[in-house]
């Protein structure tokens, strides 16, 4: 073969594997493990239904937290083994006493906040006000926690507000093994707090996504009041492999060094750590640029053997 059809043989090649190995990549796509509006009964079992109860007119799920009782209400069981996953809700708190807390929490069957594993969202009124929290316990029984007052996270005391409804989003990156608590305010869109917790454990084998007063041995008649909606939890399941490649079903996380337990560390504030995302979709030049080089390969092959 003559070196010039050669060096065309192989453009051509070339430019077929680079139309085609982006398409063949596939990437994890996200899956519904529960969801609720709560337009209808959700079903949520409780001991508390004097406080606990979905009302059928707001179409919301109320709830009445009190410290020392043991109160709990949550979502129907489903399975979760392992992977990253997303849990966001809405809530409005119309009532905070001090010493009370409104918690949701995705956990296995006990739903203690001392016991792994546990994820827990917090809006506490204590010694720092009306702060909001991110508490987790690892399967190991490893505490980590960060708070929004300045003394736990160096960054500005940042508190919630009565009757305001706010968006809490918590993402987990399992390869990362990040966890991060987002609260914006969902009238504007703005974001209120955002921060993050690494963690030397990996989250698995978590049933049940809850609201309670399950291991808070503080005072009774202390009440934290109002009305949550559209639950939501995702996973991201992992890509079929290909014969060309196997992609990660998560975005790179940059490099972070662990975060000791129940110590803040330095970081800039309201930095949204990047969680897992589907990967870009293939680009339309990509294609283009590909059958360009195919068909500037022919048509010079043909040239050629024309003279």
């Amino acid at each position: 073969m003559k070196p010039t059809r050669f060096f065309l043989s192989l453009m051509l090649v070339a430019a077929l594997v680079f139309l085609t190995c982006p398409i063949l990549a596939e990437t994890g796509t996200q899956k519904v493990l529960y969801e609720t509006t709560f337009s209808t009964n959700p079903q949520w079992t409780t001991n508390n239904p004097s406080g606990d109860y979905w009302d059928s007119l707001k179409e919301m799920y109320h709830f009445s937290i009190e410290p020392s009782t043991g109160n709990y209400a949550y979502a129907p069981e489903f399975n979760y083994e392992r992977g990253s996953f997303t849990l966001e809700y809405d809530v409005i708190l119309e009532q905070v006493d001090e010493g009370a807390s409104f918690r949701l929490g995705f956990s296995g069957k006990d739903m203690n906040r001392n016991k792994g594993p546990n994820v827990v969202t917090e809006f506490t009124n204590a010694k720092y006000g009306q702060i909001m929290w991110l508490h987790i316990i690892t399967p190991s029984s490893k505490l980590e926690d960060v708070n929004s007052d300045t003394s736990s996270y160096q960054g500005p005391s940042v508190k919630y507000a009565l009757n305001t409804t706010y968006h809490v989003k918590v993402d987990y990156n399992a390869d990362s093994e990040i966890v991060t608590e987002t609260v914006t305010e969902k009238a504007t869109g703005i974001q209120v707090w955002s921060y993050y917790l690494a963690l030397q454990d990996t989250l698995k084998d978590m049933k049940r996504i809850y609201i309670g007063s399950v291991g808070d041995y503080g005072q009774t008649s202390k009440y934290a009041t109002g009305w949550i909606d559209n639950v939501r939890l995702t996973v991201i399941t992992a890509a079929e492999p290909t014969t060309l490649s196997t992609q990660s079903t998560s975005t790179p996380m940059p490099t972070y060094s662990k975060r000791p337990v129940t110590t803040a560390t330095k970081t800039v504030v309201y930095t949204h750590i990047p969680t897992t995302t589907p990967k870009s979709p293939v680009s339309v030049i990509t294609p283009i640029a590909a059958i360009g080089i195919i068909g500037a390969c022919m048509v010079v092959m043909a040239m050629r053997n024309r003279r």
